[in-house]
This record gives structure tokens, sequence and C-alpha cells, in this order.
């Protein structure tokens, strides 16, 4: 794990086109997944019947795409630190991709490149954009891509 530590937001505006650093591993349980199919009510049987995926196009269950986009916004705080600030919000997505599925208990590592920054108009505040690639831990094969938006506040 790597991580980038910043004084205020007024910082990243010099980081632009660096790489932030890297997430500790994580994974997704298969009874995680079962709790996100019930809030979500998406309960496909791709993520959620575990026989059936077997036989099915990638021999288990995956975890649902939005579940893993829910992690993001976590992968960036594991790897990006800004010491002073009264306020931090994610803003939005501009580009999501799901590269390959993730089987339940694989895990997978996050990067994350500072791609945009600028001064939010009549604000102390600054926004912000990182590309957030999730990676499978075993062979660093991209599982997620997404381009996050996001604002810091003085």
């Amino acid at each position: 794990m790597t991580s980038t530590t910043v004084a205020d937001p007024s910082s990243l505006l010099d980081l632009v086109g660096q790489e932030l650093g890297s997430s500790a591993p994580m994974s997704i349980s298969q009874a995680e997944v079962d709790t996100f199919a019930d809030l979500t009510r998406d309960h496909q049987w791709i993520h959620v019947d575990v026989e059936r995926a077997q036989a099915g196009p990638f021999g288990s269950t995956i975890v649902h795409g939005f579940f893993i986009l829910a992690f993001v916004p976590h992968v960036l705080a594991d790897i990006l630190a800004v010491d002073s600030f009264s306020m931090g919000v994610n803003y939005g997505l501009d580009r999501v991709r799901f590269v390959r599925p993730l089987p339940p208990g694989e895990e997978v590592v996050g990067r994350a490149v500072l791609t945009d920054a600028k001064r939010l108009e009549g604000s102390s505040g600054v926004q912000a954009t990182a590309r957030v690639t999730l990676e499978f831990a075993r062979d660093a094969q991209t599982c997620c891509v997404a381009d996050v938006v996001f604002r810091y506040y003085d």
C-alpha cells in the first residue's frame, strides 16, 4: 500500500498527472453480495445462485458492478489524504467500465492517478478527478476503471 498526503485542497493542483498510490488488498464475500442484492433488489442469479452460477458463463457468482463501484470512494480515501479541509464530497463519475467480473472472495487492489484538479469558482474549494483502477491482486488484470470526481473545501 502506498499513499499521498497533501496539506490542503489547493495542494492537489500540483499533482495532476501523478500516480497517487495503491490501496490495501480487499475482497467482497458472497454474504456481502447477498446483502447487496437484498438492499438493491437485484437478485439476478449470476450474483446470488452459487450452484447455477458454477455452470454459468463466469464459473462462479460475480459481484454486482455497482457494488464494486461503491468501493471506489473507500479506495480513494485509502490512497489520498488531505490534512486540512472543512468538507469533502463525491461529485460524480465521468466514466466507468467493468472490465472483468469479480468473483466473491477474490482480492483486488486499487490504484489512482489524479487526472484533473481546478479551483471552484466563488469558493475556496478544489474539484479533482482521479482515475481509480481496481486490479486483481493475483495478476494485476483490471477489474474496474472509474473516473471519480470529488470536491474538497477549505
